[in-house]
């Protein structure tokens, strides 16, 4: 019986660590959308991003499971709610990354107002983060974990330097609001993409100590 129920966690994991390549995709392909005005990249974000939704009603189908078909311990029974908590997480950003790519579409034609060199900036964060997150859940490594709460600071930093930029061009220039406005958007999209990066490095510490950092 454990046997089975080792075998069902490592299918668990590596469902997991699907969705995690298939975020960092989509993170990569909206950012290179947006910088390079490309409205093909932009939609096939988005077509990722539908997929994402798909696998996390399989992840969740997959997490009921193991609870209905065994009887877990308490850390086991820990791993497998962190795993539900966490793949919700891993959908909201999915669902970020195709909201940035269909403000990208509709930014394309337009002379951006800014050099974009923050932004991919936190894409490159997020991006680490989201990934770490994942390989410390698969690892119960907690001191990856805690390295991943930590960066948030760095993605946090980067959005309000990218707020006052912007903000700084709305005041030189009531014409930039429009696309200042998008731009800020995007930016706060990566600001809560490192949210829910957290979230589930959070979960992972849980998993593995049965506690959460405040």
């Amino acid at each position: 019986m454990r046997e089975k129920f080792e075998k069902q966690l490592t299918d668990l994991n590596g469902e997991l660590i699907q969705v995690g390549s298939m975020i960092e995709k989509a993170i990569e392909m909206s950012i290179s959308a947006l910088v390079q005005q490309d409205g093909e990249k932009a939609r096939r974000t988005m077509l990722i991003s539908d997929e994402i939704a798909r696998k996390e009603k399989e992840i969740e189908n997959m997490c009921f499971r193991i609870l209905l078909s065994q009887q877990p311990v308490a850390s086991d029974l820990r791993r497998v709610s962190a795993a539900l908590k966490m793949v919700t997480d891993m959908k909201r950003i999915g669902d970020f990354a195709g909201d940035m790519s269909e403000i990208s579409l509709n930014l394309i034609g337009q002379e951006y107002i800014k050099r974009l060199d923050h932004l991919p900036m936190m894409a490159k964060e997020t991006t680490v983060m989201v990934i770490n997150s994942i390989e410390a859940f698969v690892q119960n490594d907690i001191e990856l974990a805690g390295e991943v709460i930590a960066a948030d600071d760095i993605v946090d930093d980067l959005f309000l330097t990218v707020k006052s930029e912007l903000i700084a061009l709305i005041l030189e220039n009531p014409e930039n609001g429009s696309q200042a406005t998008d731009l800020l958007m995007i930016a706060k999209y990566f600001e809560r993409i490192g949210d829910h990066a957290e979230n589930i490095a959070n979960w992972v510490i849980f998993s593995v100590t049965g506690e959460k950092r405040k």
